[in-house]
């Protein structure tokens, strides 16, 4: 009769492991799928990118440092591999965009032109887009994170090979956006 109740406990433990294990799964390759999710964006932003820098050259080809670091940029995030590269030079890449755009403001009949609001327009669109699927990539990431760092389940997870993943979040462009606008009159 004890060797029942052990085998049962033991059927009861193993039963609980795997499902465990089958949750962290569900929970990772929700992460990669959020990911991938961000990633299609960005190739949508990388493939507006020249588009806008040749509309710019037109009427600004005295910025010629301003539309190179951008052409930089965006191959630095083409080529970035994984989340933490991709993050990293997206950051980056967001940078050069705002002074790209700034030269919007600079150049009145660049501001005025069709094309380039056009780009603007779409660029704006998918840096929206781009925002939703980071925050659904973040709740994703927030999930699983909690996920491995829950008992009985953290006694496991890392010998099983799940790890904290990063956040895509804002990096130095943070401050920027945390800054309260000034309103002068």
């Amino acid at each position: 009769m004890t060797g029942w109740i052990v085998l049962g406990v033991l059927v009861i433990l193993v039963l609980l492991a795997l499902g465990a294990y089958n949750r962290l799964v569900a929970l990772r390759q929700r992460v990669g799928q959020a990911f991938a999710d961000i990633d299609v964006q960005l190739k949508q932003r990388h493939d507006l990118i020249p588009n806008l820098v040749e509309t710019v050259k037109g009427y600004a080809s005295h910025e010629r440092g301003t539309l190179e670091e951008v052409i930089r940029a965006r191959n630095a995030a083409i080529a970035a591999q994984g989340p933490g590269q991709t993050i990293a030079a997206e950051n980056q890449l967001t940078g050069a965009l705002g002074r790209l755009i700034a030269l919007g403001e600079a150049y009145p009949d660049l501001k005025a032109n069709a094309n380039f609001q056009q780009l603007q327009s779409e660029l704006s669109d998918v840096e929206n887009k781009i925002a939703a699927s980071r925050r659904f990539f973040n709740n994703a990431v927030q999930e699983y994170n909690t996920g491995i760092e829950q008992m009985p389940i953290a006694l496991v997870a890392k010998p099983l090979g799940f790890l904290p993943m990063q956040f895509f979040d804002l990096g130095s462009s943070r401050t920027e956006v945390e800054q309260v606008p000034q309103v002068k009159f």
